[in-house]
């Protein structure tokens, strides 16, 4: 018997999934309709969310219109201040104070589209969070909620009598009403939670849901450090015959760092520029193309040797050839699981582009690790604080950089910009150098460098903001703990708080490749 109705042109499709970049403008302008007269999110802000934590930014879709949205973050939330507002707890929308091993969700937005309601659009989208934090094993989701219809009844009641009307049934709320038909319980009542919510009377609900699927684990209950060790080489440059002298002077550093329980070994900026000493080249620019037919050994040593020692080697950064010809200065990290990835050098110093014709990068990179995330800063490109703000917004708690200076002027840049870095950043900064010389290789002939472990500056941190450094020009390692987890309780309780209190509203640093 053959179908009267074709009954695919009834079907409609509404999914819940994660929020893209062509989700931006439907969401700004779903907002504009949803909350008039407050403040919408500005394009940065949630371009923001989708680098921090994409997993927790929302929509629904209905037939291919997003027709809702809520946004979130992972936060200890014992660590916030009981009388909380929502520019604290979301880092004034940025959300850049999200925190990876957090146990609580803390739900900042949802919103669904006025011609879409009474489609249960923001239970699908509740439910959904609620997924998440199963999946994420969360202890619970905590949100601060508006009571919009607080206005009408606000010369007669106080908050509190508002709220015990609506949770008896006596007074509906939108929000409220809501969030109580979703099994989240009242915390309290916080006032001046939102400056702009004028309908709430500036007041939230703090409400929790509590997911009865939580696993405790333990080190987020009672961490007190997480330390990670990094050994930095500075690296005497001399003559060899061959690229087994070189593998030999290599492994012998990272076989050190290895004996010492290093979780990292940093090796200097194109120090494999080494091998010049015997490739009999008197031009610079051909004595680095002759240099670039060594990558596949480079890569192939340093990869062997992380996972033999079980380390994490930032190999310096060596000359690469690619596939348009051009000459790349290129940092890579060899991870002990086996896996590499690079970062390419950015600014490419005068010198650098006059002898060797080096070409320049165009991308940040923050890189996972068994120790978190960190970044790969090389030489010059510390100099430039738009990167170090980039990569710590993307989540680097170090940024490594491999450098070669020829003078202390130069090494001075280095190591101020680095120490700044530290500090404006509130982030572990690493420099590791070359010392020594090559008399017979053109433009690489002095080195000085003294490599340091620069932490930010504040009391729980080492004095003076030095982990550790090196004696100037002397080849040696430097072994030195850096501690995440005080890192991490210094950005939201430290003497200063760099990053927290970054006036978004005055300025921004823009990165242009999403």
């Amino acid at each position: 018997m053959s179908e009267q109705f074709d009954l695919s042109h009834f079907e409609k499709s509404m999914i819940i999934r994660e929020m893209t970049y062509a989700d931006i403008n439907p969401i700004l302008e779903m907002q504009r309709l949803c909350f008039p007269g407050m403040d919408p999110w500005k394009e940065e802000q949630l371009r923001s969310h989708l680098g921090v934590f994409p997993q927790g930014q929302l929509v629904a879709e209905l037939d291919g219109t997003v027709i809702g949205s809520c946004s979130s973050l992972l936060i200890n939330f014992d660590e916030y201040d009981d009388r909380h507002t929502w520019d604290d707890v979301t880092d004034a929308g940025y959300i850049t104070n999200h925190n990876p091993d957090g146990y609580n969700m803390y739900g900042i937005e949802v919103m669904v589209h006025p011609e879409y309601r009474r489609m249960k659009v923001g239970q699908r989208l509740y439910e959904a969070r609620k997924e998440l934090a199963r999946e994420l094993n969360l202890k619970s989701i905590i949100i601060g909620g508006r009571i919009p219809n607080y206005h009408k009844y606000s010369d007669e009641m106080s908050p509190r009598e508002y709220v015990d009307s609506v949770s008896r049934h006596k007074v509906y709320d939108p929000v409220l009403t809501f969030q109580l038909m979703n099994n989240f319980q009242l915390m309290r009542i916080n006032p001046n939670y939102l400056q702009d919510d004028v309908a709430s009377g500036k007041y939230a609900t703090l409400m929790e849901w509590n997911n009865v699927d939580y696993k405790p684990i333990s080190k987020r209950h009672f961490k007190t450090s997480l330390p990670v060790r990094i050994c930095v080489v500075q690296y005497l440059m001399r003559a060899i015959t061959s690229f087994d002298d070189l593998a030999n002077q290599v492994e012998y550093f990272v076989d050190v760092a290895s004996d010492a329980h290093s979780d990292f070994v940093v090796f200097p900026e194109i120090f494999t520029t080494q091998l010049m000493s015997f490739l009999n080249e008197p031009s610079p620019s051909q004595a680095v193309r002759k240099l670039t037919e060594y990558t596949p050994q480079y890569i192939e040593l340093f990869t062997d040797l992380a996972v033999r020692y079980n380390i994490n080697i930032i190999g310096g950064s060596h000359f690469v050839k690619e596939e348009d010809d051009e000459i790349y200065n290129i940092a890579y990290l060899f991870r002990r699981d086996g896996s590499i990835d690079k970062q390419y050098k950015i600014h490419i110093t005068p010198n650098e582009r006059k002898w060797w014709g080096i070409s320049a990068g165009d991308s940040v990179r923050v890189f996972d690790t068994d120790c978190g995330k960190i970044a790969i800063q090389i030489c010059y490109d510390i100099e430039f604080p738009e990167l170090a703000r980039i990569a710590t917004d993307m989540g680097a708690n170090i940024i490594f950089t491999p450098f070669c200076t020829e003078d202390r002027q130069g090494y001075l840049r280095v190591r101020y910009c680095a120490q700044a870095r530290a500090v404006e950043n509130q982030i572990y900064t690493v420099i590791s150098g070359t010392v020594g010389n090559l008399p017979q290789t053109e433009n690489m002939d002095i080195q000085y460098a003294q490599s340091g472990i620069f932490a930010p500056s504040d009391f729980e941190f080492a004095r003076d903001g030095i982990v550790g450094e090196t004696n100037p020009n002397l080849e040696m390692v430097l072994i030195g703990d850096v501690d995440l987890e005080i890192l991490r309780r210094q950005r939201q309780n430290g003497t200063v708080k760099q990053l927290k209190d970054r006036r978004h509203d005055v300025y921004r640093v823009e990165y242009k490749k999403d």
